[in-house]
């Protein structure tokens, strides 16, 4: 049995050495970086009835916690980071004249005009939106500090009238502070479970060609539903399907024809209320 004297001696120890451990916490915390500005995609999701929003207050530069976003064409669009991150939907492995290599591709594979096979090996990452085996989709988390790049699996018409579950992407950039989300190839109205994957977004990239994606009554009942600050139409086939769907949208959003490829978007500059801008595509260039 130890002494009085010999077990004060062992409770300095076990203080001193819990004084040490705190001291030496807060000395890794502040070694830590926060490289992206946190999004609020799942804090403002509308997965329940009743639920409601709470809104808070050639290549190009691009200013910092801003993103750039060009139309390229079809369902193709570049999305490019402060730091200088290129990213690109629904990739065909064709931008136009540019020599360009991506940083991330995405891709779906309903129609050969939203994938290629043979992607340039010297871009990082490619997220392909359907998996290995036919019907199991795929999960894609990829964090590059800057940006998180994430998807929520739907279904689409495959072949001669069947169902490929899980063979379409809806892909989600987190950057910025910002949510940006491309439907891809949707085929149907997502249910709950993937209305609550997706999360709040504050752009989002739509097929409005009113038939070999969804009918627009659909796609209108989806975009009200998701009721984004931002919508950018892409996949028109004719300005008469894209003036249909416009019309169908003017009740509750106001429309914007920005006459050109281009859009920077910025958290603390979003629309006050619900906006579709109508870009112009246009392939990059180098010059």
């Amino acid at each position: 049995m130890k002494s009085d004297q010999g077990a004060s001696f062992d409770f300095m120890i076990i203080r001193l050495l819990i004084s040490l451990m705190v001291l030496a916490h807060p000395a890794v915390a502040q070694d830590t970086e926060v490289t992206r500005t946190p999004s609020h995609c799942h804090a403002l999701a509308d997965a329940t009835d009743g639920m409601e929003f709470i809104h808070r207050a050639s290549l190009r530069d691009v200013p910092e916690e801003t993103v750039d976003i060009h139309y390229v064409g079809h369902a193709s669009f570049l999305i490019r980071s402060a730091a200088g991150l290129n990213m690109i939907t629904d990739f065909t492995g064709f931008v136009g004249s540019t020599r360009m290599i991506p940083d991330v591709v995405t891709m779906n594979h309903a129609h050969d005009t939203h994938w290629t096979a043979f992607p340039d090996p010297a871009i990082p990452y490619v997220l392909r939106g359907w998996g290995e085996t036919f019907g199991e989709g795929v999960e894609h988390n990829l964090d590059l500090g800057e940006v998180l790049v994430r998807n929520v699996s739907t279904d689409i018409r495959s072949q001669w009238s069947g169902i490929e579950e899980k063979g379409n992407s809806i892909f989600v950039f987190e950057i910025a502070g910002l949510c940006i989300g491309h439907l891809g190839h949707l085929h149907h109205a997502p249910n709950e479970e993937q209305y609550a994957a997706i999360g709040r977004l504050d752009v989002v990239m739509a097929p409005v060609d009113g038939g070999m994606t969804l009918d627009h009554a659909t796609m209108i009942a989806v975009l009200k539903r998701l009721r984004s600050r931002i919508v950018i139409p892409m996949h028109w086939f004719s300005l008469f399907a894209l003036e249909e769907f416009l019309d169908g949208m003017r009740d509750e959003f106001t429309v914007i024809d920005v006459e050109g490829p281009y859009l920077n978007v910025r958290r603390d500059a979003l629309p006050s209320q619900p906006t579709i801008m109508v870009l112009r595509p246009t392939y990059i260039s180098d010059d």
